[in-house]
């Protein structure tokens, strides 16, 4: 068994290129989106949860309080191409187009070419707009940051099963 399985850390992936974060603190590609958190441009104090459905392009973005964004109305607002921008920043073009299932002219993989390959798009159906989980992974996502580091096991992981080799 290699070593960093029976490791309590994970390992990650360093991003494709570096990026800021005070825009997009937070990326992600999980449950058959892409979706993510973007601040406010006119408010400190408020940020959006955004996502974009694999295949369908079906897209949501709204408050973290469930306001629904202004600027999603029949196409992606300014907050939903932050959130693609970033994620080929954070994943490369390439896997971000292979994971919203996304066929670009000309072999072109960019942000700006996987916005425009995502034709047909329209807003989720109401019980599809996973703004809740999204911004409560983000916030747990905080709260490990703030952890100092450490091997020593985290007690609220503790319900995993220890693993044994069997001999």
């Amino acid at each position: 068994m290699p070593t960093w399985e029976e490791s309590s850390t994970a390992r990650v992936v360093p991003p494709a290129r570096p990026r800021k974060l005070a825009k997009v603190p937070f990326v992600e590609l999980a449950d058959g989106r892409l979706q993510g958190v973007v601040s406010s441009g006119s408010d400190a104090a408020r940020v959006y949860v955004s996502s974009v459905a694999a295949r369908t392009y079906a897209y949501a973005c709204s408050t973290n309080n469930n306001r629904p964004c202004g600027g999603a109305r029949g196409s992606f607002c300014n907050h939903i191409r932050a959130m693609v921008n970033e994620a080929v920043l954070q994943y490369g073009p390439d896997r971000v187009a292979r994971y919203l299932r996304v066929e670009t002219t000309g072999g072109e993989t960019s942000a700006p070419g996987i916005i425009s390959a995502m034709t047909g798009t329209g807003p989720a159906p109401a019980g599809d707009k996973p703004a809740a989980a999204v911004f409560s992974r983000f916030l747990r996502h905080l709260a490990y940051l703030e952890l100092a580091p450490t091997t020593a096991p985290l007690p609220e992981m503790q319900w995993f099963p220890p693993t044994r080799a069997v001999a």
